[in-house]
């Protein structure tokens, strides 16, 4: 009788094939793993550069429907009690690495990235621009720790960013507080520097706080995912968002990794958001571009119109 190997990718989608439903029954995570075990074959695959990446406009700035974002270059990972990820993340992105991973965003249609005003950033968006020849749009973050908002802003202007918005989290504060004109005088600063001035939140009631206020930023940096993770319920916001003619850029629409790009994805534009932001890996770079090129392309339903 002649005995058939079975090497150990065969052994297990062998495996996998008669557990399907003990399969289920395992975590997102879990089940990635299992399948990564399976299947490494297109691990180092070089691909071609996605091309026809959908664009909307931030003012007078032509922007990519995708903009790649900056946590993770700046080491926040958003991991919760895994104390390791910050040091895992600064030790991954070398200046290098970095640069390396702007250049594939490029090379992939998207031309903005998202990221704090601080001298790290500063440093490599330099070092990305002047000296590779990088030409990625800047839409900054006002960095808390940097002091006063508008001189944040006129530093971010000084090195080339077209845009800032105030932290999510002190807008949240403040409408809590009460506080929302302050929005406004920071918002009305950084208009005078000559960016565009944005308002970053987190919760909908921040939003409505601003509506209310008549504060009239350029645009909102606003969460919504399906994993309710530092955002509102997906209802609310899309029933409130829909009347809000003001660019909406959409971030932590994977509940910071909790969730998968297609379903994640489509659930942020579903809900209105013009833009949205990602923070990728430089592997992860090109399928999420070719996801959203695929998924723009293909038309998307959505109550509210496109900004």
């Amino acid at each position: 009788m002649r005995v058939r190997k079975i090497g150990r990718r065969g052994l297990l989608k062998g495996s996998l094939g008669v557990s399907g439903t003990l399969l289920a029954g395992l975590s997102c995570e879990q089940q990635s793993l299992v399948a990564q075990l399976v299947d490494r074959s297109e691990y180092g695959k070089i691909k071609e550069p996605v091309k026809g990446l959908q664009r909307g406009k931030l003012g007078q700035h032509e922007i990519s429907r995708l903009i790649i974002g900056g946590n993770l270059i700046s080491g926040s990972a958003h991991a919760g009690d895994l104390l390791y990820q910050a040091a895992l993340m600064t030790h991954y992105f070398t200046t290098e690495k970095i640069l390396e991973t702007w250049t594939l965003a490029e090379q992939n249609g998207i031309n903005t990235t998202l990221m704090r005003a601080d001298p790290h950033i500063i440093e490599h968006y330099q070092k990305f621009t002047r000296e590779r020849g990088g030409k990625l749009q800047w839409i900054a973050q006002s960095a808390p720790e940097q002091g006063d908002p508008v001189e944040n802003a006129q530093r971010a202007r000084d090195n080339g960013a077209i845009a800032m918005y105030l932290h999510g989290n002190v807008s949240d504060t403040a409408v809590k507080q009460g506080k929302a004109e302050e929005i406004g005088r920071v918002v009305a600063g950084i208009r005078k520097t000559g960016l565009l001035a944005g308002i970053g939140a987190h919760l909908l009631a921040t939003v409505q706080g601003c509506e209310q206020a008549k504060l009239d930023p350029d645009f909102y940096m606003f969460t919504v995912n399906r994993v309710n993770y530092y955002s509102s319920p997906a209802a609310e916001i899309a029933a409130f968002m829909k009347a809000i003619q003001k660019p909406w850029i959409g971030f932590k629409v994977l509940g910071a990794g909790r969730d998968k790009p297609p379903e994640g994805f489509l659930h942020a534009f579903q809900k209105g958001a013009d833009f949205i932001c990602v923070g990728m890996f430089d592997w992860q770079v090109r399928d999420d571009t070719a996801l959203v090129q695929e998924m723009l392309a293909n038309g998307i339903t959505r109550e509210r119109p496109w900004g």
